[in-house]
């Protein structure tokens, strides 16, 4: 047999006990090394210090910094006594000097446009064709009311109206929503806030009678009405004032005008009434002779008064516009009896002491300066005649004519921050492209003309007047005007309307004595 041969051997196998530890606890790995411990870090340098310079300090300054400043008061006070009378005599001729009269720094940035912050209505009002007929602000200056009813022609003398109001600081104000909507049940003609108490609201109606409101009543915020009476108006009231109580510090009085020709004023009674307290009436024959006004055809002599205003220097004198188109200078001290043949509980005295030359139809609107002093004492007047009067009570003739209007004037009023400036009301002007029928408000400045508007705003389009405005006198940028749509727009006016130049005081008595003589 041969050495060697072929031969086929059986194969051997060996099991991984690895694969099947693995499997048996559900585990999955692309290697068989051990886990891999790392660490993330985002500086390697164990301490860090920041530093604004790296020159290094002079010790020399340091000590020059920290030595006291050596002050030779002796010499001080020598030099101190020395000036003194100068320094004196100086500080005390400019506390003497009349150079800053009347000027107010304003700290506020100047705004050189006249800007519609507000358009306020009521549309059921409006849905009644109500027109706003009067506004007014509260004592804050933060709340604007406004009273609608009617002034053009129709039967609406049992029409119902209302008072609206809406406080202009609040967030969630909604020009279409007042704030409170007082309901009455005679059109409201005119209305007045009381000058010191926020919540309360005089107001005039068509009726002849006079309300106050309480407006933080939410059940029945009447507290007082004259009723119909004897002593009532016997015509729509178109202007009522509060007036301090000489006699009761904590009470004030209501002074009511209207087209019966009487000017009365009420007191406040416990039982809610307002009971009349005295009164005049503007009767013809007692005007003064030299331009005694038309008698009337069917003989009666009283004299329709349509607006008032009292002066700001003495509190006995005031002026009314009425409609035969004059202005009366009148007095609350009258003691004269009035020809008047109407009942009355108190006597009625003739307050006319001067009248001014007329308009050419009835004024509708007068207002005293609040700036110039009782050697003048101006006012302005407006009517029906498109005129704006500038008068002094010392002479009949008025300073200036200004003609504004073809159509009518129905409100002016004197800035209370600017003794040149004021605002009239017209019921129709000329657009700048379009020429259509327009209400208008006029910001006059005499300061940059004595003849013609500064500014004329367009408050409305169509055959719509402004029948009414009214400055803020707490913030003095805001002027109210409300119109024949039953809108009320509260206009934001410019710097140049708002602050007083230097010897502005002065500019406009100065004007006036010059046209004077």
């Amino acid at each position: 047999a041969a050495m060697f041969a072929d031969g086929t051997a059986p194969g051997a196998a060996v099991e991984s006990l690895w694969r099947s530890a693995r499997s048996a606890r559900c585990e999955a790995k692309s290697c068989q090394t051990g886990e891999i411990s790392t660490a993330e870090t985002a500086v390697q340098s164990h301490a860090s210090r920041d530093a604004g310079v790296q020159t290094d300090q002079s010790k020399d300054a340091v000590q020059d910094f920290q030595q006291e400043v050596q002050v030779d008061y002796t010499s001080l006070l020598s030099f101190l006594q020395r000036v003194e009378d100068a320094v004196i005599k100086e500080l005390n001729k400019n506390w003497e000097s009349r150079a800053f009269d009347g000027f107010a720094v304003n700290w506020t940035d100047q705004n050189e446009t006249v800007l519609c912050l507000h358009t306020l209505s009521y549309p059921e009002a409006q849905d009644q064709n109500l027109q706003v007929t009067s506004v007014s602000w509260n004592a804050t200056g933060s709340v604007v009311a406004c009273s609608y009813g009617r002034l053009d022609g129709g039967d609406w003398s049992t029409e119902k109206s209302c008072v609206c109001t809406w406080n202009l600081d609040r967030r969630a104000l909604n020009p279409q929503r007042p704030d409170i909507v007082v309901d009455v049940p005679s059109s409201v003609m005119c209305l007045a806030f009381h000058p010191s108490q926020p919540s309360l609201i005089a107001g005039g109606l068509f009726s002849g009678e006079l309300v106050v409101w309480d407006t933080s009543r939410t059940e029945d915020p009447v507290i007082w009405r004259t009723g119909m009476t004897d002593d009532t108006h016997a015509d729509p009231v178109y202007q009522v004032n509060w007036l301090p109580d000489a006699k009761h510090r904590n009470h004030s009085r209501l002074l009511s005008v209207s087209t019966d020709g009487k000017i009365l004023v009420w007191r406040e009674e416990r039982d809610g009434r307002l009971a009349l307290a005295e009164g005049f009436a503007v009767v013809s024959q007692q005007i003064p002779r030299n331009t005694q006004l038309k008698k009337f055809a069917w003989g009666e002599a009283a004299v329709g008064v349509t607006s008032l205003s009292f002066s700001h220097f003495d509190p006995c004198v005031f002026v009314v516009g009425v409609e035969g188109g004059y202005s009366l200078k009148c007095s609350t001290s009258a003691e004269t009896l009035a020809l008047h043949r109407t009942k009355s509980s108190v006597p009625l005295r003739a307050p006319a002491e001067l009248a001014f030359s007329p308009h050419g139809g009835p004024v509708y609107s007068v207002s005293c300066s609040p700036f110039h002093r009782q050697v003048l004492n101006l006012f302005l007047s407006c009517g029906t005649d498109g005129q704006v009067h500038l008068h002094s009570m010392l002479q009949a003739q008025p300073l200036i004519s200004l003609q504004l209007s073809k159509k009518y004037l129905f409100c002016v009023r004197w800035s209370p921050v600017r003794p040149l400036v004021f605002a009239a009301a017209s019921g129709e002007g000329k657009a700048a492209i379009n020429i259509c029928f327009t209400g208008d408000v006029h910001l006059f400045d005499f300061e940059k003309s004595s003849r013609k508007p500064t500014v004329s705003i367009k408050q409305v389009t169509g055959e719509h007047p402004v029948y009414c405005l009214e400055f803020n006198t707490k913030q003095t940028r805001l002027l109210a005007a409300g119109d024949a749509t039953g809108t009320v727009k509260v206009w934001q006016l410019s710097s140049d309307f708002t602050e007083q130049g230097l010897r502005e005081m002065s500019h406009l008595e100065q004007l006036a004595s010059e046209m004077m003589d």
